[in-house]
């Protein structure tokens, strides 16, 4: 009998990204040999009991797509009471995470290779997030590639029903047509309320690290955008 997930006329995936192994460096391809089984986490965990996982944390953060994971470790550093799992699908950036974890020493920091959707649905539990950070997510900038574009409704009802009421998305890009699509989106999600004063976008936040991806967009000159919702607690929660 045909599995499910291998039906002919089931639809195809559209994934947000490239597997692009790129260059390893020797220092980067040993951590993932050898840190990796003890920092890491994989889809064969199924469902994470996050009270085990971290069972000193205050709060859980889960980044999608840290890149080289610069940023993220220095904010897991910079918050021992806070527990953080970082998703991201290309190799050479989870070694060079790995590595961070162990020239910091940190053991609030775990890692997952593999794509974010999958980790969402199969690995977090629902209403166990208190945030999740997608910062400088790839644009997707030609018109005809925007459905890769990993925000959009099912995305956000997704994140949504992993985070605690209350519990925030953070989302960062530099790329504007993104910001304000995202924007868009984010405001008709009725599980989602805006931080910003204005229903718009808020400031850069002090606690949210640059990342190369950022200082390359500045020196492109290009801007920043910023935006901040909160899961709803309740659906009569106010809307003004």
């Amino acid at each position: 009998m045909t599995h499910p997930t291998t039906q002919p006329n089931a639809p195809r995936r559209i994934r947000s990204f490239v597997r692009r192994e790129g260059r390893i460096t020797p220092g980067q391809r040993h951590a993932l040999e050898t840190l990796l089984p003890r920092h890491g986490l994989s889809l064969d965990d199924d469902r994470l009991d996050l009270a085990t996982l971290f069972p000193h944390a205050q709060a859980i953060t889960l980044e999608i797509g840290f890149g080289n994971g610069e940023s993220l470790a220095e904010m897991a550093e910079r918050d021992p009471s806070r527990g953080f799992i970082g998703v991201e699908v290309h190799r050479p950036g989870v070694g060079h995470l790995l590595q961070q974890i162990q020239q910091r020493q940190l053991n609030n920091l775990r890692v997952v290779c593999e794509d974010a959707l999958d980790v969402l649905r199969q690995m977090i539990p629902p209403a166990s997030l208190d945030t999740v950070q997608l910062f400088f997510p790839d644009p997707w900038p030609k018109k005809r590639h925007h459905k890769r574009r990993i925000v959009n409704p099912e995305f956000l009802a997704l994140v949504a029903s992993r985070l605690k009421p209350g519990g925030r998305f953070h989302m960062a890009t530099d790329w504007e047509d993104y910001a304000a699509s995202a924007l868009a989106l984010l405001n008709a999600t009725p599980e989602f309320r805006n931080l910003a004063d204005n229903k718009g976008y808020i400031p850069r936040p002090a606690n949210r690290p640059e990342t190369r991806f950022e200082r390359r967009g500045q020196r492109l000159a290009h801007g920043v955008w910023d935006l901040l919702f909160a899961r709803r607690t309740s659906p009569r929660e106010d809307t003004d």
